[in-house]
């Protein structure tokens, strides 16, 4: 048997996204303190749990890194957050997972840097410890750093739910 066919149990998964305090905030480059600090996704990890959930092909170049996940002890579902870089593409994704199966339960973009028709796009995110999500997404030329134009940024909230579910707020 490959390495990459061996079965990955879902807590061994879970244990590579340390669990962190409540707020925090992730841009544009706080991948790099993760990678830092956390242990690499073995190819298998990613293949088994990462992969399957991705709607966007992901090639020989594509890298994840495992960030964090939010406390949620009382509840029946696994939240973590990983970074997705592609070529001009990096994602900051928040995942949901059944506890017990492992199951995805629902997922979104949080915040990430993206570059498409020379509009380069960035958003951040804060994650309250309400679960409250506030993001914020700004946009500029990309061959143009003087371009940004900060009265056009967008903010809005998404909220994760006690069922794991993650919803835009009202």
């Amino acid at each position: 048997m490959k390495p990459s066919e061996l079965k990955v149990s879902f807590k061994h998964f879970i244990a590579y996204f340390p669990e962190v305090d409540l707020p925090i905030s992730i841009g544009e480059s706080t991948h790099h303190t993760f990678s830092q600090n956390n242990e690499p996704l073995p190819i298998q990890v990613v293949e088994q749990y990462l992969i399957p959930i991705e709607e966007n092909e992901v090639d020989e170049f594509t890298e994840f890194i495992p960030c964090l996940r939010i406390p949620t002890a009382n509840y029946d579902f696994q939240a973590i957050i990983y970074w997705r870089a592609d070529l001009l593409n990096y994602q900051y994704t928040l995942a949901t997972f059944n506890k017990k199966t492992g199951a995805l339960i629902d997922k979104k973009v949080i915040a990430g840097t993206s570059v498409e028709n020379n509009i380069l796009t960035q958003s951040v995110a804060t994650i309250e410890d309400n679960w409250l999500i506030n993001i914020a997404t700004g946009r500029a030329n990309a061959s143009d750093e003087l371009s940004y134009d900060g009265s056009k940024s967008k903010i809005y909230e998404v909220e994760l739910l006690t069922d794991g579910s993650i919803i835009k707020a009202l």
